[in-house]
């Protein structure tokens, strides 16, 4: 029995460590999480925040996911797309999804991803 999702992995090129950590840390306000010797020797970085564990494996032949993404809840999406357009990060919202409100950006190897707020009954969001 399935009892919740344990972390999401996107891949990233080689080298690409320093500009993940710049971003997840920095621009998403993520925590950077200690990887055990034995998968740190393979490169990449592990992030948390709030119940979201994302996990950056390195991909010789990287391309970047386009369609694929982890969907993040946010509180305050507002303030926090804000925060992302003032770190240089794209923002693209989408109101496709009824109930919520939701914006899409990118990290700075190509991978998408989704953020996205429960709206409030009255249809606001924070």
């Amino acid at each position: 029995m399935i009892a919740a999702v344990d972390h999401v992995q996107l891949a990233a090129p080689p080298g690409s460590e320093p500009e993940l950590r710049a971003f997840y840390t920095g621009v998403l306000g993520m925590t950077e999480l200690p990887k055990p010797p034995v998968l740190a020797a393979r490169g990449g970085c592990w992030f948390a925040a709030g119940g979201a564990v994302l996990h950056l494996g390195v991909e010789e032949d990287f391309r970047a996911a386009r369609k694929a993404h982890p969907g993040l809840r946010v509180t305050g999406i507002h303030a926090f797309a804000e925060r992302l357009r003032d770190k240089g990060a794209t923002v693209v919202w989408d109101d496709d999804l009824p109930g919520h409100a939701r914006f899409y950006s990118e990290d700075p190897v190509g991978n998408r991803l989704e953020f996205l707020e429960p709206l409030a009954p009255d249809g606001a969001s924070s």
